[in-house]
């Protein structure tokens, strides 16, 4: 069972970029999958997910009208589109998943899985 996030890089303020969670050995979309990012220094912070349940999506407040969480079940695949991007969104991104629809949707505790990080810089 393994998660991997990718799809990092270097962009500009008002750029965009596509992160992708994909996953070896259990299908995605059995799973509320989760987005959170870490800032140095700082514990992770949740910015998005998805649930089981209707495709129920959740934001932070921070990134609502500019992140969109979707999934792509043929290529078992969880994206999150990011917009209009922040100097302040720098961060390495995470995806984790989650057997159960998570209670407390930032709860770190309650995603079963993680992956390694994609570090996101916004810079011009």
């Amino acid at each position: 069972v393994q998660l991997q996030a990718s799809g990092g890089g270097l962009v500009q303020p008002g750029g965009s970029l596509r992160l992708s969670c994909t996953a070896s050995g259990f299908t995605l979309a059995n799973y509320a999958i989760g987005w959170f990012r870490r800032f140095p220094g700082k514990e992770r912070e949740g910015v998005s997910s998805i649930y089981r349940t209707h495709g129920n999506t959740f934001y932070a407040e921070v990134v609502k009208g500019r992140f969109t969480i979707s999934r792509d079940n043929a290529k078992n695949t969880v994206i999150l589109q990011m917009n209009s991007l922040k100097p302040e969104d720098t961060a390495v991104y995470y995806c984790a998943a989650a057997q159960q629809d998570p209670r407390l949707v930032w709860a770190t505790n309650e995603y079963d899985h993680w992956g390694q990080g994609t570090q996101v810089t916004v810079s011009s």
